[in-house]
Parts: C-alpha cells; sequence; structure tokens
C-alpha cells in the first residue's frame, strides 16, 4: 500500500478516535494495515515527528532496537489540517479529471 494512504488511513481514524475515550490501536495496526512491524513503526515516528500525531513516540536504542511509548495517540490540529488539505486536493483531482474527460 502507498505510504501516503497508510499515513492518511491513520490520521482519518485518529480523527474519529477523537469522539472515543482511547483510540483502538488494533485498527491502524501494522497487521490491520498490511505493513511490516519496521514501516509501521517508521511511518508512526514520522507522523510523530513531524507533529501530526501526539502520544506516540519511537525511539532507538545504542544496540539498534526500538523502543515504542504510547499514551494514547491522537491526532494533532496539524494533522487535521494534513486531512482537510489533502481532501481537498482529492476532491480538485477529481474535478480536474472530470473537466479533462469532458474536453476530450
Amino acid at each position: 500500500m502507498d505510504n501516503f494512504r497508510v499515513i492518511y488511513r491513520i490520521l482519518r481514524y485518529l480523527e474519529k478516535a477523537l469522539d472515543y475515550d482511547e483510540p483502538n490501536m488494533d485498527c491502524i495496526s501494522a497487521k490491520a494495515l498490511k505493513l511490516s512491524d519496521r514501516r509501521w513503526m517508521a511511518l508512526m515516528e514520522m507522523l510523530s515527528k513531524e507533529g501530526y500525531i501526539d502520544g506516540f513516540s519511537v525511539q532507538r536504542t545504542v544496540d539498534g532496537s526500538i523502543l515504542i511509548s504510547s499514551s494514547t495517540p491522537r491526532i494533532t490540529l496539524k494533522g487535521l489540517e494534513y486531512l482537510q488539505e489533502n481532501s481537498l486536493m482529492k476532491k480538485a483531482a477529481e474535478l480536474a479529471k472530470g473537466v479533462a474527460e469532458i474536453i476530450t
């Protein structure tokens, strides 16, 4: 699956999970998203470092092992903005595709 689609799915779920006391991480686990554990951790680390999610961190130790700490991951305002912008871009792309079909 395309990394950006996975990122969108993770953020979209966390946006919906704002209504829950705690998000069900099984819904966005590596297994649920059909990713390797390593790729899933890398994506979650990127989302956290870029400020799209909060309450989740990945730390790499000197020996190369990975430590994950999670305290109720939540989407941030920046993550909500990402979803909004990508939703608008998708709609614009669909509109442009429709216009192109009419012209040709």
